[in-house]
């Protein structure tokens, strides 16, 4: 594969050889240093070969001696393609030009990739920058990275470090994301700590304070769980009471599911149509009009322009397929409506407990109303009820 290139890079010519002694015409190559090779028999005094440029020259010198005859059939390589180019000034132009341009886009930022970000929306990063002047068409080398770095981190808060390295016409930002200490505790503030909801309640972590409840207690919401007064014979004093209290609790939840649903009918027309986009500018490859039917199935593709080595280019195609189709009505069935109906709710339900709640228990009850059907869930949970209340003066008091 080496030896290939390099010949496509010299040049090589494919010759016709006829001869009385065709073995003569070898033993010369070989004699005089002449390379060739891919050599193939017609008859017994006819044969082609392969050459260099410069072994042709030297074989037609060496082979006057003889009685052989070369003609060239085919010629190929770099050299003869720059033969071919040399007068059309046009097309040399063009490549100019294009050599050109493509030297000047990579001074430019054309894309943008963001790692790092967990919580943080690429898009509200990607909109810092383009407040600070980093954004599609502005240049690369012009970025100041400590300036950027200290006015991205003052308006994005939950970014500690940034970096933006720019590679051809990619911009790549880099951050780290903030990670925040847990919530201080004013041990000054005087706090009771009450119940958010009814429970059953099965363990109590009293940190400060006094608890007023134990295990097997039943509480209702408000109630007072860990007081932050202390008394004693003589006097009293106030503290902030913390701790966690643990309970059985109970919910139930509804919600109405359609048992009737639009569905798709049978595919109609299908249109494609193209776009390129050059940084924010898109230049539309199809008439006027973008307004797409009601119902219908678009899909949108994007197709970044890459040279080999991952070079980068600032043109993305953009292709767009929509199919129209006709909403009909489709009943999916009872069952399908109640499967639905119950994720749904464990949904909700998982949303309402915090980070160390769980499900112990679910019951599910299914009605139907009409066209909808009413899903019901009862669940047991296990849960912390346990919230910190500032302690008001008329409560100090009595």
């Amino acid at each position: 594969m080496v030896q290939k290139i390099v010949n496509y890079i010299q040049g090589n010519v494919l010759l016709s050889v006829e001869s009385a002694y065709p073995e003569r015409v070898l033993n010369l190559c070989s004699a005089h240093g002449i390379p060739f090779w891919d050599v193939r028999w017609l008859d017994g005094v006819h044969f082609t070969m392969r050459t260099t440029r410069k072994g042709e020259r030297d074989l037609r010198r060496v082979a006057s001696q003889t009685d052989a005859k070369l003609r060239r059939l085919r010629q190929q390589g770099i050299p003869v393609l720059a033969g071919r180019l040399r007068r059309r000034y046009v097309l040399l132009a063009g490549a100019a030009i294009f050599a050109a341009l493509f030297w000047a886009s990579n001074l430019f930022i054309w894309g943008f990739e963001v790692t790092g970000n967990d919580t943080v929306p690429t898009e509200t990063i990607l909109r810092a920058l383009e407040r600070e002047g980093v954004t599609v068409g502005c240049r690369g080398l012009s970025i100041n990275q400590e300036q950027l770095r200290n006015h991205v981190l003052l308006e994005l808060h939950d970014i500690s470090w940034l970096a933006v390295n720019v590679k051809g016409c990619v911009a790549h930002v880099q951050v780290v994301e903030r990670r925040r200490p847990p919530e201080i505790v004013q041990d000054s503030v005087a706090a009771n700590v009450v119940a958010n909801q009814d429970g059953l309640v099965t363990r109590v972590e009293a940190l400060n304070g006094r608890a007023e409840v134990m295990a097997g207690s039943t509480v209702t919401c408000g109630q007072l769980l860990i007081s932050g007064v202390g008394s004693s014979e003589n006097n009293m004093w106030l503290m902030h009471g913390m701790g966690r209290v643990w309970a059985r609790t109970w919910h139930e939840l509804s919600a109405l599911v359609p048992v009737e649903t639009a569905g798709k009918g049978t595919a109609g027309r299908t249109v494609t149509r193209f776009a390129l986009d050059f940084g924010k500018h898109r230049i539309k490859l199809y008439g006027k009009g973008s307004v797409t039917p009601a119902d219908c199935d678009k899909i949108i593709q994007y197709q970044a322009w890459v040279l080999p080595g991952g070079i980068r280019l600032p043109v993305t195609l953009v292709t767009e397929r929509w199919t129209a189709r006709e909403a009909v009505p489709a009943d999916r069935g009872v069952e399908a409506a109640r499967q639905e109906g119950e994720a749904l709710l464990l949904h909700r339900l998982e949303q309402l407990l915090d980070e160390d709640g769980s499900i112990t228990e679910t019951r599910f009850a299914a009605a139907r109303q009409g066209d909808y059907l009413l899903v019901t869930l009862k669940a047991e949970c296990l849960e912390q009820i346990g919230v910190s209340v500032p302690l008001e003066t008329a409560e100090i008091n009595q």
